[in-house]
């Protein structure tokens, strides 16, 4: 019986963005809000993120024809679709479509955008408290999104992707949220269950997280994928790139 689900689904935090060093400037400083002058779209990749997109790249196109990506789904924000093109480029599968889709872009911060955690104490104490205590999957920031919001969006991405992709090879380089998100989906988590990972760290820039369809004798096609391996980094070690972790964007701490 033909599954519903793609052969393979690799789902790729982008690179190291330029926000990243600027947030990490700002927290370091103590400051309140981070000098960024670009829209959150508009935020392009680092140099060391343009060197782990290459890494990833060139770890994808030492993998087997019938092991690479057929097609490349991309959050439209800039540093994602330059992660998209390196890898595609150094990967040697520029001849792969690559589709953007807004459903994949970062999780909308709203009022909080730009701000440092000591900026969203200190600017907004009430929506830190608030978010404190309703914790940050059913929080939402005025203007912006809760993770649940995210997930919405990201459940009509999941019924394209099974429509118009079963049985292929695809690979989806979006945002750190995103990357949680679509792991609670494909993984039939709980909210106590994500949350739970989301608490170990970020998502490193540029790991992967793998997922293979059940085999046909194991008699699964209606439900979700196998997970093979959670933020795997060896194209980076192997390439001796250094590892990040950073958040996408400012955020109150971890509940």
């Amino acid at each position: 019986m033909e599954t519903r689900w793609p052969s393979v689904l690799w789902v790729v935090r982008h690179g190291q963005s330029a926000g990243n060093v600027a947030r990490d400037a700002a927290e370091a400083a103590g400051l309140e809000t981070i000098d960024l002058a670009w829209r959150d779209i508009d935020v392009p990749l680092s140099d060391l993120g343009t060197e782990q997109s290459v890494a990833l790249g060139e770890w994808f196109g030492r993998q087997p024809v019938d092991a690479q990506p057929q097609v490349i789904l991309c959050s439209p924000y800039v540093r994602a679709l330059q992660t998209a093109r390196l890898v595609a480029q150094h990967s040697r599968l520029e001849h792969v479509t690559l589709r953007l889709d807004e459903r994949l872009r970062e999780k909308e911060f709203g009022i909080l955008d730009r701000l440092t955690r000591f900026g969203i104490q200190q600017q907004h104490a009430q929506l830190h408290e608030q978010r404190t205590h309703v914790g940050k999957f059913y929080f939402r920031p005025p203007g912006g999104e809760s993770w649940c919001d995210v997930i919405l969006r990201l459940r009509s991405l999941q019924e394209m992707v099974t429509r118009e992709y079963a049985g292929q090879r695809v690979l989806v380089v979006a945002h750190q949220v995103i990357v949680n998100c679509m792991r609670y989906l494909v993984e039939q988590m709980t909210e106590q269950q994500i949350l739970d990972i989301d608490r170990q760290g970020d998502v490193p820039n540029c790991a992967v997280t793998i997922y293979r369809a059940h085999t046909p004798d194991e008699g699964r096609t209606d439900e979700a994928m196998q997970l093979a391996q959670a933020n795997f980094l060896a194209p980076l070690r192997d390439a001796q790139t250094p590892v990040t972790r950073e958040a996408d964007a400012p955020a109150a701490p971890k509940p």
